[in-house]
């Protein structure tokens, strides 16, 4: 081997060799567009773009999302490497309303999250393993309610699926600009080697800015992580049990040993977090541990043992709660939130009871209103799917059922960008309350 290959990153020799391939193929096969903007109409045509690039306007809906911003869009969506499909469609017969969504996405065969502008209606269906129906049903109804144009729903939709989609974008989208015509990138040896260089530079540029926002946002997390650790060593510490202090049985000491293991657990799973996602089972072995603190505590003093509930809405820090009680944020909807003792008494009374509150760039702020950032944390908390809509109106907003909330490891259906033809459970692919077929309903 030479000298020159040795030099090179094995990532780049794969590029090099794929596009020396597709250059042999382009001088005989027609150009394979991934524009967004183009002439063709109709799912067949909305689908032959989508499997090369993230967005398809319809030229019949260009006033909709214009040529820039559909561009800037798919940008957004192909720096972010997750599989998100947008297509702004006109209301037309040939796009049917009732069954837009299961066709498109029995067009395009890729599993993924689908977003949908038609006509005046915006909504989304996403493959359940990439984004759970009941995060794709709540962001979707906040992105409605806030109104806007095409280009502001499309975009806020986009931000926050791009930080909840599971999974990569489809291999078939290349590595090529979204507007670039993937032969037009091809005229000969040397053009190849510079494209494979210029595309491995880009997928280093996009994993660069992947992983810095990660790292910031694993940053702010940790700091809240460590004081809710904090937190619970306090709490066992004023506990002052001893396993061999009269009256102590054995259900006793295995409680207190599951507190304890917990707080040990929480302090490694912290120190080992690599990515924000990885905070959720920090948060839900603190919540187990809290619980087996609060169910030590009944017993030493012969009360009724506590409910498994999830821990108060306002601080976790409180520990399991003990009713649901009526609450609004500020400006939004009232809605039953879990409170504990001293916190539902509270609002009982008329009070505002004290949020948790997190460090933002507009200062401190409730956590449910800090934006998606902090959904990891919550989701270890909230998890399950134990509280859909709790808080749409809000920051935080349907965030709390997204992956990094709620998603079930045996989720089933494919993988994110995994290839499925026709082939995949219609049942598993859901949203934003749609009838049967994926329609607008």
């Amino acid at each position: 081997m030479s000298a020159t290959h040795r030099a090179l990153p094995r990532p780049l020799l794969v590029l090099i060799a794929a596009l020396i391939a597709l250059a042999g193929a382009a001088f005989t096969a027609p150009a394979a567009h991934a524009d967004p903007s183009t002439t063709a109409t109709g799912l067949d045509a909305a689908a032959e773009v989508l499997k090369k690039g993230p967005v398809y306007v319809d030229p019949r809906a260009a006033a909709q999302l214009p040529a820039a911003d559909a561009e800037a869009l798919a940008k957004k969506i192909r720096d972010a490497g997750k599989p998100v499909f947008v297509a702004v469609l006109p209301a037309t017969d040939d796009y049917p309303k009732a069954t837009v969504f299961q066709d498109l996405r029995t067009k395009v065969g890729i599993a993924g999250v689908y977003v949908i502008h038609r006509g005046t209606e915006f909504n989304a269906h996403a493959d359940r393993k990439v984004m759970p129906v009941a995060a794709v049903r709540n962001l979707t109804g906040s992105v409605q309610r806030s109104g806007g144009d095409a280009k502001t729903q499309l975009n806020s939709f986009v931000e926050q699926a791009d930080r909840q989609a599971k999974g990569r974008e489809p291999s078939s989208w290349g590595d090529s600009d979204s507007g670039v015509s993937a032969t037009g990138l091809i005229t000969g040896g040397a053009i190849v080697v510079a494209g494979g260089a210029g595309a491995y530079a880009l997928y280093r540029r996009n994993r660069k800015r992947r992983e810095e926002r990660e790292r910031a946002e694993l940053d702010a997390l940790r700091v809240v992580v460590d004081e809710d650790i904090t937190a619970f060593g306090e709490e066992l510490d004023r506990l002052d049990f001893s396993p061999s202090e009269a009256g102590a049985d054995d259900v006793m000491r295995k409680d207190y040993e599951t507190a304890l293991d917990a707080y040990e657990e929480a302090k490694a799973k912290m120190a080992a977090a690599k990515v924000p996602a990885d905070v959720t089972a920090v948060t839900e072995t603190l919540d187990k541990g809290r619980f087996a603190l609060a169910t030590l505590a009944a017993r030493r003093t012969g009360a009724p043992l506590p409910e498994r509930r999830v821990p108060c809405f306002f601080d976790p820090r409180h520990g399991p709660s003990v009713r649901d009680v009526e609450w609004a944020p500020p400006g939004a909807a009232v809605r039953t939130v879990p409170a504990c003792a001293a916190d539902a008494a509270k609002v009982a009374a008329g009070e505002e009871p004290a949020s948790r509150t997190v460090t933002t760039p507009d200062g401190p702020q409730p956590y449910w209103n800090a934006g998606p950032a902090y959904a990891p944390w919550a989701g270890g908390y909230f998890g399950g799917g134990l509280l859909p809509g709790l808080l749409v109106g809000t920051m935080l907003g349907g965030m709390l059922t997204g992956p990094a909330y709620a998603a079930s490891p045996e989720a089933g259906g494919p993988e994110g960008g995994d290839y499925t033809g026709s082939d995949f459970n219609t049942d598993d692919f859901g949203g934003g309350g749609w009838g049967d077929g994926g329609g607008f309903g």
